[in-house]
Order: structure tokens, then C-alpha cells, then sequence
């Protein structure tokens, strides 16, 4: 009877020992799953943190980004703005230029004929004036009347040309010069102009002097005691002596008919 009750007793500290093995194995099983939840919720949050930073980075780039379109953004609106600025400076430059062509033209249709007019009058002048170099002053009117075809030459320099050669006419009734020439049968002399009043000549060997006589409109013979005033007039006007009170004759009717 007592072996029986250690058997029993035994038999109950081993079912005993069973059923808290199989309660240790129960409780166990929600243990381990917890604990793998909280590894793969650490897992997915470390994964997550790793893509917000990404995502933080790329934030940043993108508002760096931005902010430098925002800059060439203003830095085009204000070189659009200065364009305009040139731009309208151009186009008021530009109607002004279409004005003043529009006022040149005008100007050129009152100007050339103008200068048409000069030169046909410089062209009378040298006709009707004393016959000096005569043929050098119409060579220079002639060259002028050419001009006046040439389109390729403009109007103000066409008018600079014209008004040099009335310069040049201007001049010779404030100067005095010697030249050789030839008379109209072509014999060779050397000639005096003073001013525009006096055109005297001598031949070369200083035998016989002339003048222009504007009332026959021709060259006469002087008498010959006015050969030495009329030489050694020609040689303070060609340089050749120093200037001296020159006593030339007073050229008139009574010269011309006295003869």
C-alpha cells in the first residue's frame, strides 16, 4: 500500500511537471512573436528614416532649385526691362533719323538748284572778268558742271566743291601774281595781274608791254616808257626782287588812245 502511494505520487509530479512543460511552451510562442514584431517594427522604421532622408535631400535640392530659377527669373525680368529701355531708345533714334532724312531731302530739293545756279553764274563771272588763266578758271567750272550729274557725290560735298572754287575766285581780287602766258595769236609773255583791275604783259625780251583794255575788250600795246614800271613790277610779283614802290601806269582811255 505504500509503494502505491509513492507510485501515485510520483505519477501526479510528473503530470505536474507535463503540464507546466506545456503551459512553458504555450506562453512562449506569443513571447517569440512579439519579439519579432518588435524587430521588424525597428526594421521599418530604421527602412522609413532612410527613405525621409532621401526624400529631405531631395527636398533641398529641389528648393535649391527653385530658388535659383527664382533668381534667373528676376535677373531675365530686368534685362527684358533694359532691353525696352534700348529698344524705345532706338526706335526714337530711329524716327529721328527718319525725319531728319525726310527734312534733307526737302533741304537738297532747295540746295541743288541753288548750286546749279552758283555755278552757271561762276561760269559768267570767268567769261566777263579779265581774261587771266582763263582757260585753267573754265577747265575748274567745267569740272564743276560734271559734277553736278554724279549721283554717287553728295550734296553737301558737291556744294563744299562749288563754294572752293568761288574761294578761289575771291582770291584773286585781293592778290597780285606774275605767270606766262600766251596772248590770243598765240605769242608767249609774261603776264601781271593786280586785283581784278590790272592784266598787263611784256614780251620776253622786255621790248614791248601790253594791257587788257575792258572797254575794247582785247589786248593793246603800251608805249614803251612803260616797259621798265611793268618789269620790274613782274619781278616783285614773280619773287625775283624785293618789293618796292612800283609806279605802274594808270591804265586807261587816254593810254589806250595815246599810243
Amino acid at each position: 500500500m505504500f509503494n502505491r502511494k509513492n507510485q501515485k505520487r510520483t505519477v501526479n509530479k510528473i503530470t505536474a511537471v507535463m503540464l507546466l512543460l506545456t503551459m512553458g511552451c504555450i506562453n512562449a510562442q506569443p513571447l517569440n512573436t512579439a519579439v519579432q514584431v518588435a524587430v521588424n517594427t525597428n526594421k521599418a522604421a530604421a527602412q522609413a528614416q532612410v527613405r525621409i532622408d532621401k526624400l529631405s535631400t531631395q527636398t533641398d535640392n529641389l528648393v535649391g532649385q527653385y530658388r535659383q530659377v527664382l533668381n534667373e527669373i528676376e535677373s531675365l525680368r530686368a534685362y527684358n526691362k533694359q532691353l525696352e529701355a534700348v529698344v524705345s531708345d532706338q526706335r526714337i533714334q530711329v524716327e529721328s533719323m527718319n525725319k531728319q532724312m525726310t527734312t534733307l531731302e526737302q533741304t537738297n530739293r532747295g540746295i541743288v538748284p541753288m548750286i546749279i545756279e552758283m555755278v552757271d553764274t561762276l561760269g559768267q563771272l570767268v567769261e566777263a572778268d579779265l581774261p587771266f588763266k582763263k582757260q585753267k578758271r573754265l577747265e575748274r567750272v567745267a569740272k564743276l558742271e560734271g559734277l553736278l550729274g554724279k549721283s554717287d557725290l553728295t550734296t553737301a560735298e558737291l556744294y563744299r566743291k562749288v563754294t572752293e572754287a568761288y574761294g578761289i575766285e575771291l582770291d584773286y581780287g585781293s592778290t597780285a601774281e606774275s605767270y606766262q602766258g600766251e596772248l590770243p595769236d598765240g605769242k608767249k609773255v609774261d603776264f601781271l595781274r593786280v586785283g581784278r583791275n590790272i592784266l598787263v604783259y611784256q614780251t620776253f625780251n622786255q621790248e614791248v608791254s601790253g594791257w587788257w583794255n575792258p572797254n575794247t575788250q582785247k589786248f593793246e600795246v603800251l608805249d614803251r616808257r612803260y616797259n621798265d614800271e611793268i618789269k620790274e613790277a613782274i619781278r616783285i610779283a614773280s619773287k625775283k626782287a624785293s618789293p618796292n614802290l612800283v609806279g605802274l601806269p594808270v591804265l586807261g582811255a587816254q593810254q589806250a588812245g595815246g599810243q
